[in-house]
């Protein structure tokens, strides 16, 4: 019994060390069926989704969904925490339990307070090993310990690091496209000066994060359940905005714009599809459809007023044929991680009084009709 105890502890403490080491450490996403950390996450998140659910006010329910990506993170390291402690304990056991105790005899419950005293590096001095064995194996725990809480501690940094680079550019979004964002409104606070020049620009950047978020959304998936600081605003919102911008610069439009849209395209489509990938997630087409056919007129008329020439039916085929390359895997990701899609906003005009922007331009507006009215 003891040996099969010990070969138990001895596999426990194996799994969670390289569970670990491939969660935080290994820069890469491991496509191996079964880890325990992907198993903690898919059953914590389907219990917090379906309590989620139960909530009816949306604000609190997007407060009560936020809690989730960070709490995770540590009960995942608490989970980590005390399962090597068990597994010591199960090994100073299997040892024969070699230990002194000023409280009375030893039992498991005992070398369960000693793995954990010394896990912790604690080092009260109440419990002390007898044998060599004993004392190898606590010199082993208290290497773990301290190696394990330093190394995780130093990684903390680096995930809300990456987290808060990826909220930049949404939050920035927010003035440009609209809260949620659309890409209608993008094109139309955009117009048609800046079309054929500060677009591209823009969409180079979106890139560059698109490029970013890939790397540290595949080697930490679990930051893809941080949730933004705003209600309407989430990473999965601001993919769809900027895709679909591309979308229709790419089915409509022409010149160094075009391209850049493209390059952009393809990015920023080849990370959604991979997020899908890792998460397993059904991908179908969102119902009801978000451009139904009888939408297409009012977006090749807003690209002719954004100064995009020459937009004819035949670029509808084309816009049908690359929202089906990113549609699906977006709209799968939204249901699963409860983060709406945003509307392609063709109907009207951003209509939001109350925004800032729509007091910056109307302020800038009446300012200018003021300056020309004293020139003349």
């Amino acid at each position: 019994m003891h040996i099969v105890i010990g070969l138990l502890g001895f596999v426990l403490l194996l799994a969670i060390l390289w569970d670990a080491f491939e969660t935080v450490i290994l820069p890469r996403y491991v496509r191996r069926s079964f880890r325990m950390a992907r198993f903690l996450y898919r059953t914590s998140w389907k219990t917090w989704r379906l309590m989620a659910r139960l909530i009816p006010n949306p604000k609190r329910r997007e407060g009560y969904l936020s809690y989730f990506g960070p709490l995770s993170l540590l009960l995942l390291i608490a989970f980590w925490a005390l399962s090597l402690v068990l597994a010591f304990a199960m090994l100073q056991w299997a040892n024969g339990s070699a230990l002194n105790s000023a409280g009375g005899p030893v039992a498991f419950r005992t070398d369960l307070y000693y793995s954990g005293t010394t896990f912790f590096t604690l080092g009260l001095g109440d419990i002390t090993p007898q044998t060599s064995w004993a004392r190898l194996i606590s010199v082993a725990e208290a290497g773990t310990g301290f190696g394990f809480l330093a190394i995780i501690i130093a990684y903390l940094p680096t995930l809300y690091g990456s987290f808060s680079q990826r909220e930049v550019n949404i939050s920035v979004l927010d003035a440009r496209a609209g809260s949620p964002p659309t890409a209608s409104e993008l094109l139309r606070r955009h117009g048609a000066a800046r079309i054929q020049n500060g677009l591209a620009e823009y969409l180079r950047d979106w890139e560059t994060w698109s490029a970013q978020l890939m790397e540290t959304h595949l080697t930490y998936p679990f930051l893809c359940f941080f949730r933004s600081q705003h209600d309407n605003q989430s990473w999965i919102a601001a993919f769809t905005a900027i895709l679909d911008t591309c979308a229709l610069l790419i089915a409509y439009g022409e010149g160094e714009t075009k391209w850049q849209a493209q390059l952009t395209f393809a990015i920023c489509r080849h990370a959604v599809a991979d997020l899908a990938q890792i998460f397993g997630v059904q991908s179908c087409p969102p119902e009801p459809d978000r451009l139904p056919p009888e939408d297409l007129p009012k977006v090749r008329q807003l690209l002719v007023e954004c100064g995009v020439p020459d937009c004819t039916k035949a670029g509808d085929a084309k816009m049908q044929e690359l929202r089906m390359l990113y549609e699906p895997y977006l709209n799968g990701l939204s249901k699963l991680l409860l983060m709406p899609l945003p509307s392609w906003g063709v109907a009207t005009a951003f209509q939001n009084t109350n925004t800032v922007w729509s007091r910056i331009s109307s302020s800038t507006t009446q300012t200018a009709e003021h300056v020309e009215t004293d020139h003349l």
